[in-house]
């Protein structure tokens, strides 16, 4: 809210002063401020430092922004710093105490778009999952969670390739590793199929003629592990869509490319049939039907947008692996033409396991890689979660193995959450020792005091920068600093034990610090425990 007023404020001085409409940012400060914004140097005036003096004074006519801020500021080359009133830090504390797990929920700009899709993970149910699906997992779930706390009406959607060539493969795969056919260097070898095809012997034996229902079969049954490995994760699906039962049988496919036909987008060439995709940004066009007759991947996908469109979702986000650039384009020209308006494609970049300063790539049991479900059992569910969403999908990233087994403050989940359980603490402490005070938030005027609750007004912001933004490690990072900023006062400052009035203050202080604890840990999905 107060980055929003500060924009506003803003925005309103330097349409008057040097009328121009300028983009510009609002960030968290730190010791040099509250907030700050690089206004006076967007405007490239020639002298940014000149400019934020002009700005400054403008600000200061303003009685709604003298409301929240109390100091201005220039620093060099031009930065406007803001530090915020007490009375408006106090006045927030008392709306996180009013509006408990309500606070931070924000107004959706767009309502046209309220209906969002989130697809995640839609691993091809070949084998486990990787570290990279669970990375676009984790990401996708709370990115989820974040819009949804937002108010958007949200699906959360694996997308199943339960039929195809990848299925084919799979069951030509399995008769190979039995010896019923010939080896090929386009199987899967992963020793999950090995395993797989000699419990299965006598199903390989019944579909010998008929690998396609073979590698369903198997498909089927590596569905179930990784259902059973999401649910350990803690990661929430609301819909599996099979291609199979939900796009194929159901049409979508031909109707798709009936939708193509009349809007005279398709053209033969060579024997096959194209889509016109380079009249949508796409680097060239792409083909629907093969020289052979059978219709490519990709007008599948475009039968998934229809499919989806056709339940009233106008907005979707496809969470990817880093193998996938070449597809955004294309995958985003076929959403347009099935009449998805909003399409966003998320590319989560490649990472490393690390143990001891070294790479691990052998797995005990599949022999090739070390598989999600693995991770997920060496590390417990919530480290596995929070170091995935420190990082930027778009930066390669590196997993300490070690640092996420550690049960100590360097751990950044265990440093987070042992902050709520001291939180958990205090506030029994004080109910025995002090049931019923005044509370006179004007005692809360220490800087631990005032930097906790600088703290706490954040909150709304990284949320909404998060979703805005589709970056769900702002709030995993903000968990971290407000921990910190937690550690902090909980270090300097006393309650158990404090004149009953200034322990009547510091317990609302610590309630609220609480009820922002259980609101982040929602969103992050991980534990709130009472005791480590």
């Amino acid at each position: 809210m107060v980055k929003k007023i500060l924009r506003q404020e803003i925005k309103k001085a330097v349409k008057k002063l040097f009328q121009k409409e300028i983009d510009f940012d609002v960030f968290a400060g730190d010791k040099f401020g509250d907030y700050a914004s690089n206004a006076a140097m967007v405007l490239k005036t020639g002298n940014s430092v000149e400019a934020a003096k002009k700005i400054t004074e403008e600000l200061k006519k303003s009685k709604k922004f003298s409301q929240f801020v109390g100091k201005i500021e220039i620093a060099n080359p031009g930065f406007l710093n803001f530090w915020l009133t007490d009375e408006i830090l106090r006045e927030e504390l008392k709306e996180i105490l009013k509006r408990k797990q309500n606070y931070g929920r924000l107004r959706i700009e767009n309502r046209k778009l309220k209906a969002v899709q989130v697809e995640f993970i839609s691993a091809n149910p070949t084998g486990p999952l990787t570290l990279a699906n669970g990375r676009g997992g984790f990401m996708g779930d709370v990115l989820a969670n974040i819009l949804e706390f937002q108010g958007w009406k949200i699906e959360r959607e694996y997308y199943v390739n339960d039929t195809g060539n990848q299925i084919l493969t799979l069951g030509k795969s399995i008769l190979a590793a039995n010896n019923l056919i010939k080896e090929d260097e386009n199987f899967y070898k992963g020793g999950y199929v090995k395993e797989w095809a000699k419990k299965h012997k006598a199903i390989s034996g019944k579909y010998r003629n008929n690998p396609l229902k073979l590698g369903q079969s198997a498909a089927a049954d590596f569905l179930k592990e990784i259902k059973s490995v999401v649910k350990k994760a803690k990661i929430n699906f609301n819909r599996w869509t099979s291609e199979n039962r939900h796009i194929h049988k159901k049409s979508f496919i031909a109707k798709a490319l009936k939708i193509f036909k009349k809007k005279k987008l398709v053209y033969e060439k060579d024997g096959a049939l194209w889509l016109k995709t380079s009249d949508f940004g796409d680097e060239k066009d792409r083909v629907l039907i093969t020289q052979d007759g059978f219709p490519t991947y990709f007008l599948a996908d475009a039968g998934h947008f229809l499919e989806t469109k056709s339940r009233g979702f106008n907005s979707k986000i496809m969470i990817l692996g880093p193998d996938h650039y070449g597809y955004v384009r294309r995958a985003a020209a076929a959403a347009k033409i099935m009449g998805i308006e909003n399409f966003e494609a998320i590319i989560t970049q490649a990472m490393r396991l690390m143990s001891k300063g070294q790479e691990i790539k052998m797995s005990k049991r599949s022999g090739e890689f070390i598989t999600f479900g693995e991770l997920i059992k060496e590390t417990g569910a919530d480290a596995a979660r929070f170091f995935f969403l420190m990082h930027s999908a778009q930066t390669h990233m590196d997993f300490d193995l070690d640092l996420a087994k550690e049960r100590s403050m360097k751990n950044p989940v265990y440093y987070v959450q042992y902050a709520a359980v001291r939180a958990q603490s205090i506030l029994r402490k004080s109910k025995t020792q002090n049931p019923k005070s005044k509370i006179n938030l004007n005692l809360l005027n220490t800087p631990p005091d005032m930097n906790l609750m600088r703290q706490l007004a954040r909150f709304p912001e990284a949320v909404g920068e998060a979703g805005q933004k589709r970056q769900p490690q702002i709030l995993a990072r903000y968990a971290l600093e407000f921990s910190r900023e937690f550690h902090n006062f909980y270090e300097k400052e006393r309650i158990i034990g404090e004149k009953p009035e200034i322990m009547a203050a510091r317990s609302a202080l610590i309630q609220a610090t609480l009820i922002i604890f259980k609101n982040l840990f929602a969103l992050l999905e991980i534990d709130l425990p009472k005791k480590m």
